[in-house]
């Protein structure tokens, strides 16, 4: 089982202002594990990363929201998550991860948690593709409860899953850090055509224009997902989300600073209105903050 890199502990101030209500939504907590304990099966321990980190750093940064993604290290435990959700008072929403043992209560209870949705790993280093009968009976449940689902895949899932899954969801899905597309393959790459066909073409998908370090063949500032990112706002500019990422789990490549991917939001979405879509307007729609 691997360990994974701290995030850097010294975040530069953002050059830009954020807009009121600006939303990071895509973050995690982790632990503390004394408290909220890893699952055995998981694939890396994290370093603890707190609520109080997660709520320092939104400060510092200038989000007043935020949306808390369950991560595979915590396994179906969300207590974590819907910890934070409570402390922060109406400033955060959450994605769970369940399995098909959680029943109608437990669902409500998540809701009441500030829960949204469910999200699935597709992605190989961390389990691959999830057991698929199980995955459409959450789908149906999920669509009972009026959520959505949110996909971590690779690349190439993109392309094997367009006809037998994404295809046929009937809720809103969101895919992940820009579906993990590879800067060094291109604009041209099929992976990413699909999905700015899919981002064209289907009114129920979404996309997270982040993660440009996974997505980068570099170091940081990571500036080679900058026209990946651009594609995908101009696509679809009413259904794409960002975030930070924090604290930034399975990082290989080079540790991004939290501030500096401020910098680089600011720098592929320029625009006033299409930001105030990208963080405001539409994480509110689909996480429904009041």
């Amino acid at each position: 089982m691997k360990s994974c890199l701290p995030p850097d502990p010294n975040p530069t101030k953002p050059q830009h202002t954020m807009p009121a209500l600006a939303c990071d939504a895509h973050c995690h907590v982790f632990g503390p594990a004394d408290r909220f304990p890893y699952a055995p099966d998981r694939s890396y321990t994290p370093p603890d990363a707190p609520y109080e980190h997660l709520l320092a750093l939104h400060d510092w940064l200038g989000f007043q929201r935020g949306v808390i993604v369950q991560a595979s290290c915590h396994g179906t435990d969300n207590t974590a998550m819907i910890d934070a959700i409570a402390r922060g008072n109406g400033r955060y929403r959450g994605v769970a991860i369940v399995d098909d043992h959680i029943d109608e209560a437990g669902l409500h209870a998540l809701n009441e948690g500030g829960v949204r949705a469910v999200r699935f790993n597709f992605v190989q280093h961390l389990g691959g593709r999830p057991d698929m009968q199980v995955f459409w009976r959450v789908m149906e449940r999920v669509e009972a409860m009026g959520w959505h689902v949110v996909l971590h895949l690779d690349a190439n899932d993109i392309v094997q899953l367009q006809d037998d899954v994404l295809a046929r969801l009937r809720v809103p899905f969101v895919i992940d850090h820009m579906g993990r597309v590879r800067a060094q393959d291109g604009l041209e790459q099929m992976p990413f055509r699909l999905l700015v066909q899919l981002m064209r073409d289907n009114p129920l998908a979404w996309v997270k224009v982040c993660g440009a370090e996974r997505v980068s063949v570099g170091k940081r500032p990571f500036d080679d997902a900058i026209a990946f990112a651009q594609t995908l706002i101009e696509t679809a500019p009413d259904r794409v989300l960002w975030g930070t990422d924090f604290p930034h789990p399975n990082i290989s490549k080079d540790m991004p600073n939290d501030g500096g991917l401020v910098d680089l939001m600011f720098r592929f979405c320029p625009d006033a209105d299409l930001r105030q879509k990208l963080l405001v307007g539409n994480p509110a729609r689909l996480y429904d903050f009041a």
